[in-house]
């Protein structure tokens, strides 16, 4: 435990430890217990101003990463690595001229398509479409239920195969509705959905709508998964995890292709490294449509969800005792773009594989398969743009995990979870994702944990 000492300049705080003579300035804009100070204190340290002895609260907990491309990165992976290649995606998104402030990195970090998997990018007067990606308003529900442990069944695979029955999963024809329930279509005519999509094809008629209806109410492939998890207190929660399905998929790939087109015809003052980081630039039509796209796709993907939680609890209710489920539910996008402000300016915030924690919002980090997952509430850090991670984040591609581990190896993972144990799942495996427990203790200042969930049952596209 160390002591510093400080005292107040007109411009700034200057700060020493005991025992050095040499004396640090720190920025205004910088409370006494933020980064500069982080970078050098712990937390229970001892800050001495005259007579007055306060405990040192380390308010921000970010590492800034060097770029030779100009632009600022604040990270928060103290104890967690950044591939190079991710590193690389970072620094040139923050070289962009239309950043403001600074890039926010999340614990979950990883190299990813389009932009950084686990970035906060903050941009004012433009949009990077293949930064915001094709899972358009993918994001997480959670709902706690009544039931406990204690009335769980000793074998839960005919919960997990009603489930199976109840929400079409995977891609293709076979993730779809065949005869799309009255429920969802009731749902989906009261929303409008169908309305603002004709508009947006009128004006983009590749944006075709495709099955769209039929995919309302479905789970996807991939990383998306519904859960029957136990908290702390062994009572049973449903969480699941999906998107905008295949229309958010057309939304995003048409104008990310529309941007790059853009950009071969714009001339600026400045290089743009990367073809993915091509923009729309506010004022510009396509901006405009743009957004009313996007904002079709994230709507879609919240209806997604809300839709699937009403199926998956009809699928608990046939196969478990009576329950009721408390009235707030979490729902959060963590791949989107939102208007916000920050720093005094209104920006567009894209969250690619992030989470809004504005100061006592309700997120959900997820952990691995066969880890453990977070019901957080968010502190409202500003140096973070008010955001927290999305999950553990993989630390190893799909291909490298199928490569590296068996069956076997998921089996013995996935242990005491009633969840799919095949070739097929592998590169789900709980050891391809990055130790959930470092996630979280990198993010200590962004979110405080109301629950930790532990899976039972988990079902995978």
């Amino acid at each position: 435990m160390a002591v510093w000492y400080w005292r107040m300049l007109d411009d700034g705080w200057m700060i020493h430890p005991a025992g050095l003579e040499v004396w640090s300035i720190c920025p205004p804009r910088v409370s006494l217990g933020g980064f500069f100070i982080a970078q050098t204190a712990h937390a229970g340290d001892t800050i001495i101003r005259g007579e007055v002895k306060t405990d040192l609260r380390i308010m921000s907990n970010f590492e800034a990463i060097e770029t030779s491309r100009g632009g600022s990165i604040k990270a928060w992976v103290k104890g967690l690595r950044v591939e190079p290649k991710a590193r690389e995606q970072l620094e040139n998104v923050a070289g962009l001229p239309f950043i403001h402030s600074h890039l926010a990195v999340m614990p979950d970090v990883h190299f990813g398509r389009g932009a950084t998997i686990g970035s906060v990018i903050p941009t004012k007067g433009a949009i990077i479409p293949a930064a915001v990606g094709v899972d358009i308003g993918c994001g997480m529900m959670a709902m706690r239920t009544s039931l406990t442990a204690r009335q769980l069944p000793d074998n839960l695979k005919r919960v997990r195969s009603e489930i199976e029955r109840k929400v079409p999963v995977g891609n293709g024809p076979r993730g779809n509705h065949r005869d799309t329930p009255s429920s969802v279509v009731t749902r989906l005519r009261n929303s409008r959905l169908a309305e603002r999509l004709d508009l947006i094809h009128d004006k983009h008629p590749k944006v075709t709508p495709g099955k769209f209806g039929a995919q309302l109410g479905t789970l996807g492939g991939g990383n998306h998964f519904i859960e029957l998890c136990l908290d702390e207190d062994d009572r049973v929660w449903i969480m699941l995890h999906s998107g905008s399905r295949g229309t958010g998929n057309r939304i995003g790939t048409y104008f990310i292709s529309e941007a790059r087109a853009a950009l071969e015809k714009r001339v600026l003052g400045y290089h743009v490294p990367d073809r993915d980081l091509a923009f729309f630039v506010e004022g510009e039509p396509l901006f405009d449509d743009y957004i009313e796209a996007v904002d079709w796709a994230q709507d879609f993907a919240r209806l997604n969800r809300e839709s699937m939680m009403d199926r998956v609890l009809m699928a608990c209710r046939e196969t478990l005792p009576g329950f009721s489920i408390e009235k707030s539910a979490v729902n959060c996008h963590h791949n989107y773009v939102e208007k916000e402000r920050h720093f005094n300016a209104d920006v567009w915030v894209t969250r690619k594989g992030a989470v809004r924690a504005g100061k006592d919002e309700l997120g959900i980090i997820p952990g691995s398969m066969g880890a453990k997952s977070f019901i957080v509430r968010g502190k409202g850090n500003a140096e973070s743009f008010c955001s927290c991670s999305h999950g553990a984040g993989r630390k190893m591609s799909r291909t490298a995990a199928k490569a590296k581990y068996t069956v076997a190896d998921h089996i013995e993972a996935t242990k005491g979870v009633e969840c799919r144990k095949d070739r097929g799942v592998v590169d789900e495996t709980p050891m391809a994702y990055k130790d959930i427990d470092k996630v979280m203790a990198a993010q200590t200042d962004l979110v405080d944990v109301v629950h930790t969930l532990k899976q039972v049952i988990c079902v995978k596209g």
